[in-house]
């Protein structure tokens, strides 16, 4: 491989206690069930508005307009925002396994769904040492992932070929990300989502914990 790129939730960094508390302070405020942490594991990766849906009671996501599930989705972002950071973590070995890959000489780059600005914050604070050559989150105008703009746009920026470009993610979307971009899908599963999920999505590779990375990458295989 060329180059990795990374999904950011669920693969370079345990965020799902922030996330999920941020969700449950917005739910308690307007008198909605809370959730159990571990439950908003299969909640996040498609975007905040809706991990926020989804955290909902079905029956007000039904009744509620695009705005409405938007207001609300803006209360969730203003709790996260005030506090990304109070028990998110790198996962255990993802700093070591990045400066591997680097000093094989491979492009790093990371790209997720959350938003650009958070993802470059948390980037900058987890991992100052690693040498990114791209890191991108949702940004207006750039369709989600796992539509293939974001990805087709930053490798041609960094001047890769698709095929020799692993894209290491801990969900079904992440798996689709690669496939839909001509990337290598490499499945995480050490996320928030478990290896089993990501095989059935076509991960060709796949990972049991971050400190496997460069041995697997050295070898993986373009896609074809």
């Amino acid at each position: 491989m060329d180059a990795a790129f990374f999904d950011l939730d669920g693969t370079l960094l345990d965020t799902l206690a922030d996330i999920g508390n941020a969700c449950n302070r917005m739910l308690a405020a307007h008198g909605f069930p809370q959730h159990a942490l571990p439950a908003y594991a299969a909640m996040v990766g498609n975007g905040f508005t809706r991990t926020v849906e989804q955290a909902l009671p079905p029956t007000v996501t039904a009744a509620l307009s695009r705005d409405g599930l938007e207001a609300l989705a803006a209360e969730a972002r203003a709790c996260y925002a005030g506090d990304l950071r109070a028990h998110t973590v790198p996962y255990d070995g993802m700093p070591q396994a990045l400066a591997a890959l680097a000093d094989r000489g491979m492009t790093l780059a990371v790209l997720s769904n959350k938003p650009d600005a958070w993802t470059v914050a948390l980037i900058s604070h987890f991992f100052p040492e690693i040498p990114f050559a791209l890191v991108r989150g949702a940004r207006p105008g750039v369709p989600l992932k796992p539509d293939p703009e974001a990805p087709r746009a930053m490798l041609a920026e960094l001047g890769l070929q698709a095929g020799r470009c692993a894209y290491v993610g801990d969900s079904e979307g992440d798996m689709r990300t690669a496939l839909n971009a001509g990337m290598v899908p490499v499945g995480a599963a050490w996320g928030f989502r478990g290896g089993g999920e990501l095989l059935q999505a076509g991960a060709r590779l796949l990972a049991a914990l971050p400190e496997e990375l460069p041995a697997l990458l050295d070898t993986a295989p373009a896609a074809r």
